[in-house]
C-alpha cells in the first residue's frame, strides 16, 4: 500500500510499504478522509522521531476485523483515535484522563492516517473507535478529534453564557473555539491572529472583533466589553508573545486556557503577585479523551457545529507533499484534507 512518509516539512515521499496484519483483537481501516493537524507540521515535534506516517485526524471504513472483536463488522464506516486512556490510573480515575501515561505514550495507529489502510489495536478499539452517523461524510468525521480537543478545553475554562472570549490565534483550533463558544452563548468574542484570510474567517465564524496580533488587543476588548478585560482568554498560538498577551488581557476573577504553549526552552516570566489578588485561574488542556470525541461527534450530527466550511483544500496521497506545503504555509488555508484513495 502506499504512504506519505514523513521527513520533514518540506520532504514528504509517497512509498509502498505492506498492508499491516492484524491480530485477533484488531481492526483494519480503509483511510477515506484524513485532515492534516497543526502538531504535524509543527516540525520541531515531529523531525525528532522521523521517518515515520503521520495522521491522526481520520474516517474510514472497516475492512477486516480480528477473530475476538465483536462491536464492528467489515463495512462499518467509523471515526477512530490513536490515542486513549487506560481507565485505571490515578489520573484517569481523577478525570485526568489526557494526562495518563498510556494516553500519551501508546501510540494504537500503524503506521499513521496518511495511508491507504491502518491497522487501529489496543483500546483504541475497544473505547477510540466510534460508529459514524449515517448523515455524516468521512470528511466530517476528521474532524471528530480535533473538535473533541476543543470541548475539553470549553470545560474546562467553564465558559458560561455571557463570558467575554479573548482568543488568541485563528487557525483551526481557535475557529473551532469560537464556533463552539458562540453556540454555548459566549457574549463577545475577540480573535485575533497575523493572517489576514484567518481574520476574515473569524468574523465570518462569530467573532466580534478580529484584529491583527500587533494591534492594540486590551483596547479593543475595553471598548466593546464596558471598560473590562476578557473573563477567558484562550491561547491557541504556539508563541511566546502570545502567551505574554494572555497575562495581560484578563480581567479579575478571569481565566487564562494554555491550549497551545511557547516551544520547549521559551520561558513566560509571570509575577504572581496581581493574579493571586485577582483571583485569576490558569488552565491548560491536552488532548481529547473518548468522552469529549463523542460529544464533539454529535455536535457535528446535529449540525450545532458545521465543519465543512473549514475545509479548504482537498488533496490524494500522491500530492500529500502539496497538502503539507500548504498547510505549513498558511495562506488563505484552513483544514488540509488528505484523501487516500481519491486520484
Amino acid at each position: 500500500m502506499r504512504v506519505g512518509m514523513y521527513y520533514n516539512n518540506n520532504r514528504i515521499e509517497v512509498e509502498e510499504i505492506p498492508v499491516p496484519k492484524i491480530n485477533k483483537r484488531d481492526i483494519l481501516v480503509k483511510v477515506m478522509a484524513s485532515g492534516i493537524c497543526g502538531s504535524d507540521i509543527l516540525e520541531w515535534y515531529r523531525i525528532k522521531r522521523a521517518p515515520l506516517v503521520l495522521g491522526h485526524e481520520l474516517a474510514g471504513e472497516i475492512v477486516e476485523i480480528g477473530e475476538e472483536v465483536t462491536k464492528f463488522k467489515k463495512g462499518d464506516r467509523v471515526f477512530t483515535t490513536h490515542h486513549v486512556p487506560c481507565d485505571e490510573c490515578h489520573s484517569c480515575l481523577r478525570g485526568h484522563h489526557t494526562a495518563c501515561n498510556i494516553f500519551q505514550t501508546k501510540n494504537n495507529f500503524d503506521p499513521g492516517g496518511f495511508s491507504e489502510y491502518l491497522r487501529v489495536s489496543g483500546k483504541s478499539v475497544d473505547t477510540g473507535t466510534f460508529l459514524l452517523p449515517d448523515e455524516m461524510s468521512y470528511e466530517e468525521g476528521s474532524f471528530i478529534e480535533p473538535l473533541g480537543t476543543v470541548v475539553r478545553g470549553l470545560r474546562a475554562i467553564d465558559l458560561k453564557p455571557g463570558d467575554t472570549l479573548l482568543i488568541l490565534g485563528c487557525g483551526i483550533a481557535g475557529l473551532l473555539m469560537i464556533k463552539v463558544a458562540r453556540a454555548l452563548g459566549a457574549g463577545r468574542i475577540v480573535a485575533t491572529d497575523i493572517e489576514d484570510y484567518r481574520l476574515a474567517t473569524a468574523k465570518k465564524f462569530g467573532a466580534e472583533r478580529a484584529i491583527h496580533a500587533d494591534e492594540n488587543i486590551l483596547d479593543t476588548i475595553r471598548e466593546i466589553n464596558n471598560s473590562r478585560l476578557a473573563d477567558k482568554v484562550i491561547v491557541c498560538a504556539g508563541v511566546l508573545s502570545a502567551a505574554q498577551k494572555a497575562l495581560e488581557a484578563v480581567e479579575r476573577g478571569g481565566t487564562i486556557l494554555f491550549f497551545a504553549v511557547p516551544n520547549p526552552g521559551e520561558l513566560l516570566t509571570i509575577d504572581l503577585n496581581p493574579f493571586w489578588r485577582n483571583d485569576v485561574s490558569f488552565k491548560t488542556c491536552y488532548g481529547a479523551a473518548p468522552i469529549d470525541n463523542l460529544q464533539a461527534m454529535e455536535l457535528i450530527r446535529s449540525h450545532n457545529i458545521d465543519v465543512k466550511d473549514m475545509i479548504t483544500h482537498r488533496f490524494s496521497l500522491k500530492d500529500i507533499a502539496k497538502g503539507f506545503k500548504t498547510a505549513s504555509e498558511g495562506k488563505n488555508c484552513l483544514k488540509v484534507i488528505i484523501k487516500p484513495h481519491n486520484e
